[in-house]
């Protein structure tokens, strides 16, 4: 009987069997080049099978991965080098090889299919730095141990109710928590996955049609095309048993025009590069309000913002998270103890739990837009924002002024629209402290590939001018 293949990428299919010899094959390569338990392994790659074997090398010599996103530029590299210290560099990236000797992934790895003498490892050890968002001030290397990684896997794969059944295609970057979480979870559930070099939203929805992927994974900066490809009703998506929406709040407009064109239902889940999985919906029956309740394993709780005292059932608060899958702290190390309250990860996320265990996240702490003493919520407003049938894309954040801070919101769109028609459009709808005091027209918005919005870059851009 003819193995089945568990990877796509173009036009190839690997076998596990292969995708295993592959691995131990560059995991000799490694060693040899002086590899050992505990050595830190900077890892650079696009979203390429490749990818899959180093991370699985290194982690099979019980050394550490250090995930560097192929975005990144010359300064970020060095700037992650330099606090996470590598012995060694793996990768297909030009600027990190001249940053330090580097094992090419486009050289040829010659599988080895013999035993391979595994180290045990400390459950307690490191095993993964991955990085922080770093929407403000530098990122921070977040460190996750072997135990850690291996909870947030079992999370998930139990959120997803994955099985050796389904299909997902990996579109974000391998570098970013969640395409490996994806790619993790699927290689333990025994399913079967597609890379993708880059996002191609055509090439992925024909993928879904073809492949007959049954999870699907999206950030907001996919939803928002997805729902405005012209032609989407052409595609055949009757695959999918959902589409998870991670990484921020759902919009609900948005994920209620994809449902609406396809019949394909969302399922919102909640984690961060700290905590991978924290709150995730249930397969059937999710509920665009909120984020879900927490995942069996998750503690939570919300605490006041001033005090730090955990506030009643249904008040708002910062979400603080207890796991098994929680890092095991920040590099700079110093970083570490303001991120934790009595062994609880403080998220910086606002928001509120229902008596029912539903969450709720009103927005970013730092983001909160103070207004003649009320707190305002730009996710609350850009959810009103991509309501507006001109609204293209949107952004907003807060800029001093005399009487504390000014709502500003940033707006993509293809039409010719009225400030003044806007702020009237979002005072409709919300209470008049929301009203947005100034609106700009940008050419984008800038965001992580997770889909967050750099409210900083913005404020510095736009902040100070007038009105456009």
């Amino acid at each position: 009987m003819t193995e089945p293949a568990v990877l796509a990428f173009e036009d190839r299919e690997y076998t596990l069997a292969e995708l295993e010899a592959l691995t131990c094959g560059l995991a000799v390569r490694l060693r040899e080049r002086g590899v050992r338990p505990g050595d830190r392994v900077a890892l650079m790659s696009s979203n390429r099978p490749e990818f899959v074997t180093a991370y699985r090398a290194i982690t099979k010599l019980g050394a550490v991965v250090v995930l560097l996103s192929p975005a990144w530029k010359r300064a970020e590299i060095d700037h992650a080098l330099r606090l996470t210290e590598p012995a060694f560099a793996v990768g297909d990236n030009p600027v990190l090889a001249a940053a330090m000797p580097m094992l090419d992934l486009d050289d040829p790895i010659r599988p080895y299919r013999g035993p391979l003498d595994a180290p045990s490892v400390d459950p307690g050890a490191d095993a993964l730095l991955v990085f922080s968002s770093g929407t403000t001030g530098l990122p921070k290397a977040v460190r996750h141990t072997h135990a850690s990684f291996a909870a947030a896997v079992a999370h998930w794969r139990r959120s997803l109710d994955l099985s050796a059944d389904d299909r997902l295609q990996i579109v974000t970057p391998p570098s970013h928590i969640l395409g490996l979480l994806n790619i993790a979870t699927v290689l333990e559930a025994g399913g079967w996955m597609r890379l993708h070099r880059r996002f191609d939203l055509d090439e992925m929805l024909r993928c879904i049609e073809r492949d007959r992927i049954t999870v699907e994974m999206a950030v907001a900066p996919i939803a928002l095309a997805i729902a405005s490809h012209p032609d989407l009703e052409s595609f055949d998506l009757s695959s999918l048993r959902y589409i998870m929406w991670g990484a921020t709040p759902v919009t609900a407009s948005v994920a209620e025009v994809v449902t609406r064109r396809t019949g394909v239902q969302w399922m919102p889940a909640y984690g961060a590069s700290e905590v991978p999985v924290i709150a995730c919906n249930p397969v059937d029956g999710a509920r665009l309000d909120s984020v879900g309740r927490a995942v069996p394993g998750v503690e939570l709780r919300i605490v006041d913002l001033r005090t730090g005292r955990e506030v009643p059932v249904g008040e708002t608060g910062e979400i603080q998270v207890r796991s098994a899958s929680a890092m095991a702290g920040y590099l700079p190390d110093d970083a570490t103890a303001a991120a934790f309250a009595d062994g609880w990860y403080r998220t910086g996320d606002v928001g509120s739990i229902d008596s029912d265990g539903w969450l709720r996240i009103t927005d970013r702490a730092k983001d909160m837009i103070k207004v003649n003493g009320f707190q305002v919520a730009p996710a609350e407003v850009e959810a009103v924002l991509h309501g507006h049938p001109d609204v293209a894309d949107c952004a907003v954040f807060g800029t001093k002024d005399h009487a504390g801070e000014t709502v500003v919101a940033a707006i993509t769109t293809a039409a010719t629209l009225d400030p003044d028609d806007i702020s009237a459009y979002v005072a409709e709808r919300l209470a008049s402290y929301k009203r947005p005091g100034r609106v700009i027209f940008v050419p984008d918005i800038p965001r992580l590939p997770s889909g967050k919005v750099l409210r900083r870059q913005l404020e510095e851009r736009h902040g100070r001018t007038s009105d456009q």
